[in-house]
């Protein structure tokens, strides 16, 4: 819709509302919790943390769409090592969780015979988030004998394996005891330890190397690493095993380093289980082979131009530093959470940790995907394959609620049947996901119009979702065939009657499903625009859209009726549009960041861009953490790293300022305007081909 030529002034309930808004945001912002980053104002590719305060520290992940490597505050340690599609039962909820893999990262290192362990025992921590190589560098002084620094890389080439760069500069002659750690998560069973040498004339690799089962016995998982030396064979230092206790071992080298020289080496590492590899002991070890093989500048030279390949799609901000740094942290976290040709959906945690143990809401389709289909193609590909590829269990999950078609689940990870808890209440009743995963897949169909994909892939979901909203409805006469007994998108809202997502979404799969068979030169079923025709979108009396049949002004979570508008198109008049903001916007509770995102691509539709880059703001700001300004959940959350925030921040800047919309010829552009101090607004690599769009 394009922007229209004048607007309304602001109500008098909106502006003492958007008071109210300020104050409080300014009064979240004093919270200790609260990230001050970037006293580097201008630099928006690396991320500074060179004041450390370890009882107010969020780490950053490092990943490659497969391994998230967390940060902490100790030296050379991981907080957290997360592998992707590595699921079983354990812990909250009798579902099945992501796992963590062996922390196969850590390092010791000993300096004259003194262990370096804590925070305390070193000067000057300082973290660099390089996002543009994807990369995070800690440096450190031990006493005034050396200066330590080390990067972690999740290899975006290698997507089981990890790299950690080490450099030591010694200020004094020291004797240094360089230990790469292999430790098993407790939660893991059946711990076995390996060391293997492969001994050759050329070459001398020995091969840290742990397996174990998951806590059902269901995954073998296995991870492996070595050193890798600057020094040629056979002058490379000699390495020695060993075994601590069942549930870690080491390898680890003496070196003699002295004053005024520095020391390099590297430690390669690969983590994958059965769930990806049917031999993953063996593979585990090829592939650290092959990375060590490769050599530490080789790694991160393929590494780079990888993450180059990626950053070809990006968002360009002239004349607002501190929010472009902001937009690409989020952008590099997307990036970092998924890889095309997988297979694998995204987390509303991404490879952060193992919150929301690790499943696949709406989160994916809504707030995630819409950003990646239009700057990775190929990624949003693969988050298609993983409700391609679960489409079965969806069938046989509406067959047992009663159902035709595809009922997908709530909560989804690796076999695609229902994973929410049983107090969870999303689980029977959250519907709108069948049709948020259906409208994904005809957007994937309008971004790309690959129609070899449609019909074989696209269609098969889009039919089955459609048939499903036909059996679901109750049909009660014209404009009647409600849908009852739902929990709303508005998720404090549970078993209410005609929720407005819920239906306009329906309605949305419904038409999708229709366009999908005339492309494909099928003949639809004509139910399916029946039924659609049918569904209806409450009121009020002074025509606000009602959220649901009950619904009588209270305050709710999270965005429902305003998603009519964006993305759903149900809602297009200005003067609708407006309406429905105008009252919706006062009545949202600290809910998860992504609202505000919605009201902020609104705005910029109704030609008011200042407003909408204020309310933006207001929405994740209060919600960095620090010292890296990663993005919590809500205002007073401590859960970072919230990717569908982020995703619903990077909508507002593709789809809001910078006028995106998807539509069934493709990808077009309405007219904007910037707000103030933004001089142009550049977005590059959208879609297949690569197109670049721009905003002054």
């Amino acid at each position: 819709m394009p922007a229209p030529s004048s607007c309304r002034p602001l109500s008098p309930l909106l502006f003492s509302w958007l008071l109210l808004l300020l104050a409080n945001n300014a009064a979240a912002q004093n919270q200790p919790t609260t990230a001050p980053i970037q006293p580097h104002a201008e630099d928006t590719w690396t991320i500074h943390a060179d004041t450390i305060d370890p009882a107010n520290y969020y780490g950053v992940t490092v990943a490659n769409g497969m391994i998230g490597l967390v940060s902490s505050t100790e030296p050379f340690k991981a907080k957290d090592v997360v592998l992707q599609g590595a699921f079983d039962l354990y812990g909250r909820g009798r579902v099945s969780n992501i796992l963590k893999t062996f922390n196969f990262v850590n390092l010791n290192l000993d300096i004259d015979d003194r262990r370096i362990e804590s925070f305390k025992q070193v000067s000057h921590l300082r973290q660099t988030l390089d996002m543009r190589h994807a990369c995070l560098t800690t440096t450190f002084d031990f006493q005034d004998k050396a200066t330590v620094s080390y990067t972690w890389y999740s290899l975006r080439q290698l997507p089981f394996t990890c790299l950690v760069d080490v450099t030591i500069t010694a200020h004094k002659d020291i004797d240094i005891t360089p230990a790469t750690v292999m430790e098993a998560p407790d939660m893991l069973r059946d711990v076995e330890n390996y060391n293997n040498e492969i001994d050759r004339p050329h070459v001398r690799i020995s091969l840290l190397t742990s397996t174990a089962k998951s806590p059902t016995g269901k995954l073998l998982m296995a991870a492996s690493n070595s050193f890798i030396f600057d020094e040629p064979h056979p002058h490379e230092p000699a390495v020695i095993h060993e075994i601590w206790d069942n549930n870690m071992h080491l390898l680890k080298f003496k070196k003699h380093v002295p004053a005024g020289t520095i020391y390099h080496f590297a430690v390669a590492g690969t983590s994958l289980t059965s769930a990806h590899n049917d031999d993953p002991l063996n593979e585990a070890e090829r592939l650290t082979l092959f990375a060590t093989l490769q050599g530490t500048k080789d790694l991160i030279k393929a590494h780079e131009q990888a993450w180059a390949e990626l950053w070809k799609s990006d968002i360009l901000i002239d004349g607002d530093a501190q929010t472009q740094r902001e937009i690409r942290e989020m952008l590099y976290h997307l990036y970092s959470f998924a890889r095309e040709g997988t297979g694998y959906s995204l987390s509303p945690m991404g490879l952060s940790g193992l919150g929301y143990n690790g499943h696949t809401f709406w989160d994916t389709e809504i707030w995630m995907y819409p950003a990646l289909l239009l700057l990775q193609p190929k990624i949003a590909a693969s988050l298609m394959d993983y409700r391609y590829n679960r489409l079965p269990a969806a069938i046989r999950n509406a067959k047992e609620h009663g159902y035709k078609g595809a009922m997908y689940p709530w909560e989804s990870a690796a076999s695609g049947n229902e994973e929410t808890p049983v107090w969870a209440l999303s689980g029977p009743f959250e519907h709108h996901i069948t049709a948020d995963v259906g409208i994904a897949a005809w957007n994937y169909y309008c971004v790309t119009h690959d129609k070899t994909w449609l019909k074989e892939k696209g269609w098969p979901i889009l039919q089955a979702t459609a048939d499903f909203w036909a059996s679901r409805v109750e049909r009660n006469g014209p404009g009647h065939y409600d849908i009852r007994n739902v929990v709303a998108a508005d998720e404090w809202a549970e078993n209410v009657d005609n929720n407005a997502y819920t239906n306009a979404a329906a309605r949305a799969n419904l038409a999708d499903a229709t366009e999908a068979a005339k492309v494909l030169g099928l003949t639809p079923d004509p139910d399916w625009t029946e039924v659609r025709n049918n569904i209806p979108i409450l009121h009020f009396a002074d025509g606000v859209t009602k959220e649901h049949a009950a619904y009588h002004g209270e305050s709710i979570k999270q965005a429902d009726v305003n998603l009519l508008a964006y993305p759903l198109h149900e809602v297009t008049t200005p003067a609708a549009i407006r309406k429905d903001l105008e009252y919706y916007e006062p009545r949202v509770g600290e809910g998860p960041a992504m609202t505000q995102a919605i009201f902020s691509i609104l705005y910029e539709r109704l030609g008011q861009p200042d407003k909408a880059l204020t309310i933006l703001k207001q929405g994740y700001t209060p919600n960095l953490r620090p010292p890296f300004g990663v993005i919590a959940e809500t205002a007073t959350g401590t859960n970072p790293y919230f990717a569908t925030g982020a995703g619903g921040v990077l909508q507002a800047l593709l789809d809001g300022f910078g006028g995106l919309e998807i539509t069934p010829n493709g990808v077009i552009q309405l007219p904007t305007r910037l707000p103030a101090g933004w001089h142009s607004l550049r977005i590059t690599g959208i879609g297949p081909e690569r197109k670049d769009y721009f905003v002054k």
